[in-house]
């Protein structure tokens, strides 16, 4: 008897470990493994006067912001503990996007994937009389020294991802000074990353109360608005800043997507539309909505085109067959 039990309870234990391990092998292939890095260059020549560049570099998935990371001119940034999936990574300048691309991580192991970034930095060519330009303040605003070092360590935190001490330097900085509207911008965004909504929306107000055609102001109200999901007062914000940004391609976006949220697809059409128009690629996403709006309205073949305009520019789409099933299941014969 006893030298029939002892194969089983190795056959037993065998399989314990076994399994234990296949466990163990399936948890390490669901954690957050991946690194997203990547270097960033800004071609300033056509600009005569050149200024230190700085940059926040913001990583978005499903929508939602991740994490942000504030680099130089030639920097590098570095996205670390991620799954896979399909990512966005936005770039801004000034509390400003200017590019948005999409980058798909996949695989089952641990691996770094790089995705480099070239801009280039051109002059405005033509300013109509009587329309504002966006013009650079954040660093020309008139601080005392001791404000200029507080604005100067509050970057430095946010960069470090110190965000509790990035929001009590900009917090001593506006209270000292509550028409300093770029500080309260910078302490706006701290609290949009940290999903304090309601505290970015409040600062994003102080802004444009103490300078009211500050576009990064308005275009962020109404961000953090849609964020919330209150769609019809981010209208007002998004649309100001339209006016003193017409060729903002993410701003057409966001007021397109307020309009769809608000069941207004007729008016939502157009800003979305726009918003291809001025950045085809950075603007993909707005395809998916179009296709969203026209399949609900029965409108197949129109959707058939967005998704298939979409899929070109986005080939590497994480649910492409999803789409290729659509347009085979609706497609004329």
């Amino acid at each position: 008897m006893k030298s029939g039990k002892a194969p089983l309870l190795r056959l037993f234990f065998a399989a314990v470990t076994l399994a234990l391990c296949l466990e163990q092998s399936s948890l390490a292939q669901s954690r957050q493994n991946f690194t997203l890095f990547g270097d960033i260059k800004v071609d300033d020549t056509q600009i005569e006067e050149r200024k230190p560049i700085t940059l926040d570099v913001l990583l978005y998935k499903g929508g939602a912001l991740i994490s942000r990371h504030r680099v130089g001119n030639f920097g590098r940034y570095r996205f670390m503990n991620l799954l896979a999936g399909m990512y966005e990574v936005a770039i801004e300048i000034e509390n400003v996007e200017v590019v948005r691309l999409s980058k798909l991580i996949a695989g089952q192991y641990a691996d770094d994937v790089r995705l480099d970034i070239s801009l280039v930095w051109r002059p405005l060519i033509e300013q109509r009389a009587g329309k504002a330009g966006i013009i650079s303040v954040a660093d020309s605003y008139s601080r005392s020294h001791r404000a200029r070092s507080l604005f100067q360590k509050s970057s430095r935190e946010i960069e470090s991802k110190n965000y509790i001490g990035a929001i009590a330097t900009l917090r001593t900085l506006v209270t000292s000074d509550p028409k300093d509207f770029p500080a309260w911008v910078e302490l706006g965004m701290v609290h949009y990353i940290r999903k304090d909504f309601d505290e970015a929306e409040m600062c994003f107000l102080s802004a444009t109360e103490a300078q009211p055609t500050y576009f990064p102001a308005l275009f962020n109200l109404g961000r953090v608005r849609l964020a919330m999901k209150n769609y019809e007062a981010a209208i007002q914000p998004l649309e100001a800043s339209l006016k003193i940004n017409s060729t903002s391609g993410v701003t057409n976006y966001f007021l397109g997507e307020a309009y769809l949220q608000m069941k207004k697809g007729s008016i939502a059409v157009g800003y979305l539309n726009q918003a291809l128009r001025l950045d085809p690629i950075g603007m993909a996403d707005a395809h998916l909505r179009l296709a969203t709006l026209y399949n609900g309205a029965g409108l197949k073949e129109a959707a058939i085109g967005e998704y298939e305009q979409f899929l070109k520019k986005r080939p590497d789409y994480s649910d492409r067959k999803r789409l290729e099933q659509y347009i085979s299941d609706n497609k004329k014969r």
